[in-house]
């Protein structure tokens, strides 16, 4: 039985604000109260998104984490890539424009202006 995206998005709401009340109130790092307030969380989310696609083909554009971090880094990095830091471009992605040399020699824009 689908559910009423209203009703979902109520109950979603509604554990939100227990999933901060909880973290406000946490007592260490594996809190229970936390840890079961984030998995119903994760769980109205699931639901208010099931159900929007339900009544009209629709979803959010969120998605609820599942796995350990060293999986979360590959979605992001690709695999191989590091450790998800910036690294910066790679030579070949960059045309440093201070630096004749590199300027493209097709263009029409003058070269660098220097006085004599």
């Amino acid at each position: 039985m689908p559910t009423d995206p209203r009703a979902a998005l109520t109950a979603l709401v509604a554990a939100l604000e227990r999933h901060l009340e909880a973290a406000a109130a946490r007592r260490g790092e594996n809190d229970p109260v936390v840890l079961g307030a984030y998995r119903a969380l994760a769980d109205a989310f699931e639901d208010y998104d099931d159900a929007l696609l339900d009544a009209f083909d629709e979803v959010t554009p969120l998605e609820v984490f599942h796995g350990d971090d060293e999986e979360f880094d590959e979605e992001f990095d690709g695999p191989g890539e590091g450790s998800g830091s910036y690294t910066g471009m790679d030579d070949e992605e960059y045309e440093d424009e201070s630096d004749p040399a590199s300027a493209d020699p097709s263009s029409d824009a003058p070269g660098p202006v220097r006085a004599t």
